[in-house]
């Protein structure tokens, strides 16, 4: 990785929106630090783009604490990524180890490596984007896991923003909706493809990974007196997080 280029982390950046994130920011200019637990993919990842794989379970806090090592003094970007949904049951039916897991890495695992960078960020006047989702806005049937999960990470964007108020540090959101990749909804259902379908199944041009990377590139590339303070993203057939069309199946 080149050294004369601005550094971003990505965590969560072997799959889906981490790694075109991981791509966008490359092509934009930045030498990319590709942090996740799978190593192979972000090994693949960071020699394509020219930047530095660090394997990191963002739960983890000798992990976390290497990611800090390896980003060294010159870290101006921070994209937390690392996350993601377990289950669709009713509270009646809590599966209460998924709901552990998914705060340990939406909240816990994000909070730890902010932490662990936010010093860095601060002396470079550099930037923390969030990557939560529409699930922070409210409950669903089936959600309150993963919703819980992301309105407490919605809680660190607010408050880091007024705690850090008269320092040279921008706290941003990219919040997506209905967001097509390889893994998000298969993860969800445990390997489930038939029930991971059905999540998209006639919705013309959910967003892809390469939709939210866009996004999260021209928060980015804001001025340094521009914060963006949260970014809700949605497919235009997604009015709602309870709205969404289909069409007739054939």
């Amino acid at each position: 990785m080149t050294e004369t280029r601005p550094v971003a982390v990505v965590t969560g950046a072997s799959s889906g929106i981490g790694a075109a994130t991981a791509r966008r920011l490359a092509a934009d200019g930045y030498g990319v630090i590709c942090a996740a637990r799978r190593l192979d993919r972000i090994v693949a990842l960071a020699r394509e783009i020219d930047g530095v794989a660090v394997r990191c379970d963002v739960t983890d806090p000798a992990d976390v604490a290497e990611l800090a090592d390896r980003a060294g003094t010159e870290v101006s970007l921070l994209i937390n990524n690392a996350g993601g949904a377990l289950g669709l049951e009713s509270v009646a039916e809590a599966d209460l180890d998924a709901w552990q897991r998914m705060y340990a890495t939406n909240v816990l695992g994000t909070a730890a490596v902010t932490k662990a960078l936010l010093p860095t960020l601060i002396d470079n006047a550099g930037q923390v984007i969030f990557v939560t989702s529409v699930a922070a806005d409210g409950g669903y049937e089936g959600g309150a896991g993963y919703c819980g999960a992301k309105a407490a990470e919605r809680s660190l964007v607010e408050t880091m923003r007024l705690e850090l108020f008269d320092r040279p540090i921008r706290i941003a959101e990219v919040s997506p909706g209905m967001v097509h990749t390889e893994e998000f909804s298969l993860t969800r259902f445990g390997g489930d493809q038939q029930r991971a379908d059905a999540v998209y199944a006639g919705v013309p041009d959910p967003l892809t990974a390469d939709d939210i990377a866009d996004c999260i590139a021209w928060v980015a590339a804001r001025p340094g007196h521009v914060n963006i303070d949260r970014m809700t993203v949605r497919p235009r057939a997604q009015a709602a997080q309870h709205k969404v069309f289909r069409e007739p199946a054939r």
